[in-house]
């Protein structure tokens, strides 16, 4: 299979080519992102919608993070990448639906089953608003092992270090529910709320999640982001 490439930058997020996916992490390139925040509001209290990676990913797997998000590809812009709602979700919503929220740089580093990455990012994060419960989802296999929510103002409380721990209610399809690499969902979750259907194969789970159990994007950018969501206009 060939890897996906990714445009690069310098220090100065001047472009200076393309380059595979393990090169860039493996020598620490800069690359642009896209990070989508799905938030759904209770009665009065706003939930925010958090994935737990895949155990096979190459960054920080079985980590929680961002809803949705990816990198762009070579040649992409943030519309096209904006795909990845569909793909890791199921969501297909317009790109203009979206709110902006803030732009990101970070500089992430590990290692993964032996091998190390230096993950250097300029991510775009955008929030959207969509009341609709955690079963209409339909999960990437490839990407998603199970997709969690959490009362806002307790997640900001979390990475403000006024709590040690907050507990979510997720899901976790059984196999046969999730959606295949590489294939359409036959009950994608339209933005018109129009024509989905809940997973008949999934149960709901509960987690303790603790701060250190997400990607470490930096308490700053968590906060920020949280702190954007509590504007972002209800649909």
């Amino acid at each position: 299979m060939t890897q996906e490439r990714f445009d690069i930058y310098d220090n100065q997020q001047q472009w200076i080519g393309t380059a595979p996916r393990s090169e860039v992490h493996a020598r620490g390139y800069w690359h642009r992102s896209f990070h989508c925040w799905i938030v759904r509001d209770e009665g009065n209290t706003r939930m925010v919608l958090f994935q737990r990676r895949r155990d096979i990913k190459d960054t920080f797997p079985s980590y929680y993070d961002i809803t949705a998000a990816g990198h762009l590809a070579a040649g992409e812009q943030l519309q096209d990448a904006s795909r990845e709602l569909e793909e890791e979700l199921g969501v297909h919503t317009p790109f203009d639906a979206l709110t902006y929220l803030l732009t990101a740089e970070q500089q992430l580093q590990g290692e993964v089953r032996g091998v190390p990455f230096i993950d250097r990012e300029i991510s775009s994060v955008y929030g959207l608003c969509l009341n609709q419960p955690l079963e209409s989802y339909v999960l990437q296999a490839s990407e998603v092992d199970s997709l969690f929510e959490a009362p806002l103002d307790e997640l900001l409380a979390l990475f403000r270090q006024e709590t040690d721990v907050v507990r979510a209610s997720g899901i976790r399809p059984k196999v046969s529910a999730l959606k295949p690499e590489g294939t359409a969902p036959s009950n994608a979750v339209h933005f018109n709320r129009s024509g989905h259907k809940p997973f008949a194969n999934s149960a709901r789970i509960i987690s303790d999640v603790r701060a250190t159990d997400f990607v470490p994007h930096g308490t700053k950018y968590y906060m920020d982001v949280l702190e954007a969501l509590k504007c972002l206009r209800s649909t």
